[in-house]
C-alpha cells in the first residue's frame, strides 16, 4: 500500500477584528505616525500602507474629519517637500542631494 504524503498546510492567519484600514486609523487618529510606524503597527508592508492612505484619505473627509499630512523635510538644508504628491519618503534632496530626509508623518485630526 502507498500512503499519500500530506502536503504541510499554511498556518490560519492572525484573526483581525478590525480590517486593515480601521487599524490603519484608529493607530493615527490624534497621533502622528510615519508609513513605517503605521506598517510595524498593522504588521503590512510599507508599500500596502501607501495604497490604503490614499483611500483613508477619502474615506475620513466623508466623515468631517481629516488626513493631516506633515511634509518629509531633509534634515540637513530643511528643504519642506510641499508640493509632493507621492505618500513615500523622498530618496534624496533636489537642492543638496542629501539622502538623511524625515518621513512625512500622517494623522487624522
Amino acid at each position: 500500500m502507498s500512503q499519500k504524503k500530506k502536503t504541510a498546510q499554511p498556518p490560519a492567519p492572525a484573526g483581525r477584528h478590525e480590517t486593515v484600514r480601521q487599524e490603519i486609523i484608529s493607530a493615527i487618529t490624534d497621533r502622528p505616525l510615519s508609513i513605517k510606524y503605521i506598517s510595524a503597527a498593522v504588521k503590512i508592508s510599507e508599500k500596502e500602507i501607501c495604497a490604503h492612505l490614499r483611500h483613508i484619505g477619502r474615506t475620513v473627509t466623508n466623515r468631517g474629519q481629516r488626513l493631516v499630512i506633515t511634509p518629509a523635510e531633509c534634515r540637513k538644508c530643511r528643504f519642506v517637500f510641499q508640493k509632493r504628491k507621492k505618500l513615500k519618503r523622498p530618496g534624496r534632496c533636489p537642492v543638496c542631494r542629501a539622502e538623511t530626509i524625515k518621513e512625512p508623518l500622517f494623522e487624522i485630526r
